[in-house]
């Protein structure tokens, strides 16, 4: 699978495998490591004036000699620059004794017009601010407007978590090897990294897969396995019931969204649950919709044991006050064997807010339905303000904890969604895009991931999966997009996924 995602100890773990088992060698790697590089950038700065390689004290460092050596080879002009030689005896001082002359002092580095930069100084295991002669030479870079190819990943990154440490390279290439790093793929990190390479190194997808990961690049080769497929003898409620829940006479709007994106991604059948007064407007604008009065939780139980949905929207166009987390709260105490699936999204979440820890107790009681939670950063941080507040747990972590917490799968929305399971899977969605960011577009994927649970996928891929269509639709629809766009929007796209 080469959508995993390795931390930088389990990437270090990867190479130490790779080199105990042999024949490769770990200066063997790192030759490989700085050819890659290499042969980006004479496949696309051939004509640069100078390179200017910028040389850490460890295994970066290590890559940059090289680069340094093939580039010279290869006729272009070269200055190699580090504040201190790698440690005697590493595989990095191994290689840099192949490289004919000493490195000149970082302090007084200034790159010149016409001429590139090749970052080898830190690379995703950096844990600590960048300061001194390292942060002016990126000062000094960025005030040159010269490009820069990052080596593993733009120094000052975190490769844990994305973070930038004291200051960053702006990238205009990253050339990592094996497997990307949660730092390729959350911000602000993204933002560094400019195109993204990732190079073999002559390690095998066995050690790879031996380390164990579980976090995933966000992408259809991790969940296509799992998408519905049509039988020949299906009907539709074999293609799976979604019931939404609607707000009041004025805010129906969210509900219906939902409701027509189930539909759209492949839900047989799909009912909006409606209180009394706000019918009249739910039923001007349903045709193939249907339309259900739900008053209270009585009703709510015929309609469970009645008609079987498969999945439910609650949340969109709800009241934000107390009383909708408290029915919430007596549905999944009151109706647990009538619940398959729930998608928590808008005002269920903030309606929690002051009954948490009862809803998270039976919440992660067994027997229960499959819960999705769809909080964007301000809905996450008025549910689980503990994580929120504790700056040094990741975008990933903070999911990852949150999913725990409410024994169920959380997708943590934003330009770089992070998807979590409660076993402590998680996915970091890459195709984001800034179209999403317009009033609807939660409602719809909240339909789109309750179709999918409604049809059997099982929730963690379910939630990636309508991650990813979701974002997918926006970016081919492009500029003008508005939330009534995209479950039309999703035909395309399904179509070229079944």
């Amino acid at each position: 699978m080469t959508y995993e995602v390795l931390t930088p100890r389990e990437m270090g773990a990867v190479d130490r495998q790779a080199v105990d088992r042999g024949p490769l060698t770990g200066t063997d790697l790192m030759r490989n490591a700085g050819a890659a590089v290499a042969r980006v950038v004479l496949e696309r700065y051939p004509h640069a004036s100078r390179a200017h390689i910028l040389c850490g004290p460890g295994n970066n460092g290590g890559d940059g000699y090289v680069v340094a050596k093939l580039l010279r080879e290869a006729g272009m002009a070269i200055s190699v620059w580090a504040d201190h030689p790698p440690r005697a005896g590493s595989d990095a001082a191994l290689v840099a004794a192949d490289w004919p002359e000493p490195a000149k002092g970082l302090e007084a580095f200034a790159p010149g017009p016409g001429s590139i930069v090749i970052d080898g100084l830190f690379g995703a295991g950096l844990s600590k601010a960048i300061e001194g002669n390292s942060a002016q030479a990126i000062s000094r870079c960025a005030e040159a407007k010269v490009p820069v190819i990052a080596v593993d990943l733009p120094s000052g990154v975190s490769g844990e978590s994305g973070k930038i440490l004291g200051v960053a390279f702006r990238a205009d290439i990253t050339v990592t090897f094996v497997r990307k790093k949660p730092g390729h793929l959350l911000l602000p990190g993204r933002s560094l990294c400019g195109e993204v390479i990732v190079a073999d190194i002559g390690i095998p997808d066995d050690i790879v897969a031996e380390v164990g990961a579980v976090c995933f690049e966000n992408a259809p080769a991790l969940w296509r396995a799992e998408l519905p497929s049509l039988a020949l003898d299906t009907h539709k409620y074999r293609r799976g019931h979604v019931g939404v829940f609607s707000g009041g006479p004025t805010a129906t709007g969210a509900a219906r969204l939902s409701a027509m994106a189930a539909a759209r991604a492949g839900a047989g059948a799909v009912t909006v649950l409606s209180p009394v007064d706000a019918l009249a407007a739910n039923a001007a604008h349903l045709t193939s919709i249907m339309l259900r009065p739900i008053q209270t939780l009585v009703e709510i139980g015929g309609f469970l044991r009645e008609r079987r949905p498969d999945a439910l929207v609650f949340g969109p166009g709800l009241s934000g006050g107390p009383e909708t987390g408290a029915l919430l709260i007596d549905m999944l105490a009151a109706m647990r064997e009538h619940l398959k699936a729930i998608v928590l999204d808008a005002s269920a979440l903030t309606s929690l807010v002051r009954q948490a820890d009862a809803f998270f107790a039976i919440a992660t009681r067994d027997g229960g339905p499959s819960l999705v939670l769809t909080p964007h950063e301000g809905e996450f941080g008025r549910l689980f303000p503990d994580l929120a507040a504790d700056r040094a747990l990741s975008k990933l972590e903070r999911a990852r904890a949150a999913a725990s917490r409410a024994g169920g799968t959380v997708i943590l929305k934003g330009a770089d969604t992070v998807v979590a399971a409660p076993d402590g899977r998680a996915a970091i969605n890459s195709n984001g895009t800034p179209l999403l960011a317009t009033a609807g577009s939660g409602d719809v994927l909240s339909g789109i991931v309750a179709a999918l649970l409604a049809q059997q996928m099982p929730p963690f891929h379910a939630a990636c999966a309508g991650v990813w269509i979701h974002a997918e639709a926006a970016r081919r629809f492009g500029p003008g997009l508005i939330a009534e766009d995209l479950p039309v929007a999703l035909m395309p796209v399904l179509r070229e996924l079944l």
